[in-house]
Parts: C-alpha cells; structure tokens; sequence
C-alpha cells in the first residue's frame, strides 16, 4: 500500500519503520541519471546542489522520475542556501540537508525556512507538492512539518560542540554526517581520512546523542562494506558513493569482464 502523502511524504513514514535506508547521490544534472537509480534497490535519491552540478531547474525536472518509482527524493543545499529550502520543498522534495550547519542559529535559520508556522516561517506555494502528494490543502498544511524532513550537517568541530543545541532546535529532524569535511576539520587540514580514528570516535558521539535527542542521523559512505558497518551501527540514512563513482565502477566492471 503506497504511503498517504504520496512519495512526498515516504521518506518520513520509511524513517518512522526504522529500517536503514540507502540513498543514491547523484550530482549529474541529468534527470535520467537519478531516474535509472530510483529503478534500482535504493530506497530514496539524493541531488547534490552542493558539490553536484544540480540546480532548481534539473531538480524540478527530476522529482517525477524518482516519484514514478515510489520513492522520496532529498536535496543537498548549497553552503548557507536556506532561501532554496522551501522552495524545494514546494516543488515535492521530501528532506533537505544543509551543509555546515556549525550553530544553533544556523539550524534555526535552516528551520525556519522548511517548517510552517507555528515552527518556522516557510510560506505557502506547494502547488507541485500538492500534485505529487495528492493531499488536499489543508489537510497538507497540517502534516508537512511532519514529512518535509530536515537534515543539519555535522561537519566541523565548531558543529560537534554545539551538536546537543542543534538537535534541540524545533524543526531540525536529524543530522547529516559529512565524514570527508569532518577529517580535514579534525586534523586541522592536515589531511583526508573519513574512516579514520578521529573521525569514527566523532560518529560514536554524534550517533549517542542523536539517539538521546529522538532524532535522525545520516552519513555519506565511499563503499558498500563501509555502508554495511554504518548499518551495524545504527545509522538511520546511509548515501552509497555518487552516480559518478557508480558510473565509473560500472563501466570498469564491464570492461574486465569483456577483456578477460
């Protein structure tokens, strides 16, 4: 039976199951590319508008793709681009992640723009949404602050001092770990180890206090035996590598096989 709300509000009913969920990242701005990944076994799609080529018009043009498939679609923000939230939201994104979020004004900042009043401030537009979701409009109004998802990145030490602050913000539903970010900062810029020590002892901190929050934690992986360890530990949200590396992996793969 397909979720009330449609794939707009998946991603928030998947969460509630409490199964983890893999995540396809694409950052090609093609919509064809998330399309032949929502056809896969992956349980939702990202768009990358951060380190990605995406832009509002590629994701406004794949969210149907992905929703064909019955699943949700998030999008990654650029640094500081809480004015994009809700527009994303209007056009049937089901979570946003920000990137750097390091304050707990920076979270309410991101809050604000994604959750409708009396939580924030988001105005109303939803008209693709309302399509997609196939809810009428009040009775959306009443439950989007429950399905639009909300996703802080945990990226710096300045962020994992303030992480307790940040999930006690209304209308921050979790958080994201960025692990490659989260290394430079660890190691003041000395170097890149997103597995490493540092890094790993970070996660165990984040995912506790998470847990004693009530809230939701995701993470980028780099493999699929690092995305079954994130599983094992807990992890709500896991993105398996990028549709580039996919990409790359794939045609590699081939090409040993029809080389010998």
């Amino acid at each position: 039976m397909a979720e009330r709300g449609g794939a707009v509000a998946a991603l928030a009913a998947r969460f509630r199951e409490g199964k983890p969920l893999i995540t396809a990242w694409c950052g090609i701005p093609e919509p064809a590319v998330a399309g032949l990944l929502a056809a896969e076994g992956f349980d939702t799609v990202t768009l990358d508008m951060q380190h990605g080529a995406h832009d509002f018009d590629s994701i406004n043009r794949t969210i149907a793709l992905v929703a064909a498939r019955g699943k949700p679609t998030l999008a990654r923000v650029p640094v500081g681009g809480f004015a994009t939230v809700s527009r994303l939201l209007d056009a049937g994104i089901s979570g946003i992640i920000a990137p750097m979020v390091n304050t707990v004004e920076d979270a309410r900042r991101f809050a604000a723009m994604a959750k409708y009043p009396p939580l924030g401030e988001r105005s109303w537009g939803p008209n693709p949404a309302l399509m997609l979701s196939g809810l009428a409009p009040d009775v959306y109004l009443k439950e989007a602050n429950g399905f639009c998802q909300t996703l802080a990145m945990i990226e710096t030490r300045e962020a994992l001092a303030a992480l307790d602050d940040i999930l006690a913000v209304d209308g921050i539903d979790g958080i994201f770990i960025g692990p490659s970010d989260l290394s430079i900062a660890l190691s003041n810029g000395a170097g890149l180890d997103p597995d490493g020590a540092a890094v790993r002892d970070a996660l165990k901190h984040a995912m506790a206090r998470t847990r004693a929050a009530g809230k939701r934690i995701g993470i980028y992986s780099l493999s699929g035996p690092r995305t079954r360890e994130l599983i094992a530990e807990g992890f709500d949200l896991i993105a398996l590598s990028g549709d580039g590396a996919l990409l790359r992996a794939g045609a590699a793969a081939a090409l040993r096989e029809a080389r010998g």
